[in-house]
């Protein structure tokens, strides 16, 4: 039986976040839950009292992450994982995101996470160990059309969490990038927002939609599962995808970048001056 452990899971009130939650609170381990809304986390407190610490927190604020993740060790005296789910998804043709939009999706998406993980290492650093799981997506490793605000943000996140567990697993310090693909959650419905559409690019959208309608969304309870499964393990993976449609884009994607990559030997030989 693992140890009981103590969870800030950012994003609480639906999807990923929500079944990260219940999982954790079921079998035993107390959760530092935010949402936007206290009101969305009165059941989980109603049925799992003192195991619960509510919190009304918006990422993008950086003192308010700080003082939220300050608040959930003053209450339970540690923290051993740190779920950054806290998202959403902006749909738009990169023409038509504008720079307002861009800039929101950027502070949500990484910079929220960003300031959780900086309030969260110094209390991990000192415990000597935890667990830092960042929600990306296969959007975080290729990138599809229509989507270009919301890869850029992920693409981000896996970067600097690269950067982050070469720095941080001296320390004992664990870091998980999660790479979902389709789960049936509420990421491309009311959470999601979209740019003003322009007509030259309905055909992008209608592609895109015919792609997701061939779908077959997973379970986020299934994947909540899968991540007791991770934050238990000794030697959890730095990347790892949800889903079984996941494996096979993913693959394919780097299958298509190998065989460019291949194919363009004599251009980066010729770069480098060499024959």
């Amino acid at each position: 039986m693992p140890t009981s452990k103590v969870w800030f899971i950012t994003g609480t009130s639906r999807g990923f976040g929500r079944e990260f939650a219940l999982a954790a609170l079921r079998r035993g381990d107390r959760v530092a839950a935010t949402a936007r809304a206290l009101s969305a986390l009165d059941d989980l407190v109603a049925e799992y009292g003192d195991a619960v610490l509510p919190l009304r927190l918006d990422v993008t604020d950086r003192a308010a992450d700080h003082d939220a993740v300050r608040q959930a060790r003053e209450r339970f005296g540690r923290i051993d994982v740190v779920v950054n789910n806290a998202g959403y998804g902006h749909f738009g043709a990169v023409e038509e995101v504008t720079e307002p939009e861009l800039r929101a999706q950027l502070e949500t998406n990484f910079f929220g996470a960003m300031w959780v993980t900086q309030a969260a290492l110094p209390i991990l650093r000192e415990q000597g160990g935890g667990h830092i799981v960042q929600m990306s997506s296969i959007g975080g490793v290729g990138a599809f059309a229509n989507l270009g605000a919301y890869h850029a943000s992920k693409w981000a996140l896996e970067a600097i969490s690269e950067s982050l567990a070469a720095e941080i697993e001296p320390l004992g310090i664990h870091v998980t990038l999660v790479e979902p693909g389709g789960f049936d959650t509420d990421w491309s419905g009311s959470s999601a927002r979209t740019s003003e559409h322009s007509a030259t690019y309905d055909f992008v959208r209608e592609a895109a939609a015919r792609r997701r309608g061939a779908q077959s969304p997973g379970s986020p309870a299934a994947a909540a599962a899968a991540l007791l499964e991770i934050v238990d393990s000794d030697r959890p993976p730095l990347r790892v995808l949800f889903g079984a449609q996941a494996h096979q884009i993913v693959t394919g994607i780097y299958e298509h970048r190998l065989h460019t990559w291949q194919n363009t030997t004599n251009l980066s030989h010729l770069a480098q001056g060499t024959d």
